[in-house]
């Protein structure tokens, strides 16, 4: 049958898919849940560059305008504007979503614990970010995990730029065990 273009070429229409070929549904769900994480286990992430829009975002966003951040010529002998501390840790959630660990399983972020800020972050930095499975424990009501990871953030020079630990909650690939 054809879908009326000039062209020549056939086209499905909708009501006539499931005569011709069965439904196939393809999960895209590639999270990882609570039993697939052991202690001592590392995921890396892709990678991302920062750029002057994500300073300029965040400071938009935080309303933190201080002259490191915003004044080319104050930080001019220093290397360069430096981009906030707190947005490592927002990129870090970001590479997190962009790898799928969670897509589909996190249920809460319970803490940051232990952050610290090693080395500046500064636009045109290229990070990725390690996250190591400290501890994996059932909470009491059996129906989800709690993990504690720790994660680093690296630049393009393999230098450590944070790193700090998280608590989360997570989902059970099969709760009824």
């Amino acid at each position: 049958m054809t879908d009326g273009n000039t062209e020549g070429r056939t086209a499905i229409r909708p009501s006539e898919r499931t005569e011709l070929a069965e439904r196939q549904f393809v999960s895209t769900d590639h999270s990882l849940y609570f039993e697939d994480l052991t202690v001592g286990q590392i995921f890396r992430s892709p990678s991302r560059t920062l750029s002057e829009a994500d300073l300029t975002m965040f400071s938009m966003l935080s309303g933190d305008w201080n002259q490191v951040h915003a004044d080319a010529e104050h930080m001019h002998d220093q290397g360069g504007r430096l981009l906030h501390g707190a947005l490592g840790i927002a990129v870090i959630t970001g590479l997190m979503d962009r790898a799928g660990w969670f897509a589909k399983s996190a249920i809460a972020m319970t803490s940051l614990d232990d952050w610290k800020f090693l080395a500046p972050l500064r636009i045109g930095d290229t990070v990725t970010t390690d996250m190591e499975i400290l501890a994996a424990r059932k909470v009491s009501a059996g129906d989800k995990g709690f993990i504690d990871r720790r994660f680093t953030l690296h630049n393009q020079h393999g230098e450590k730029v944070q790193e700090g630990r998280s608590g989360f909650l997570i989902k059970l690939a099969d709760p009824s065990r």
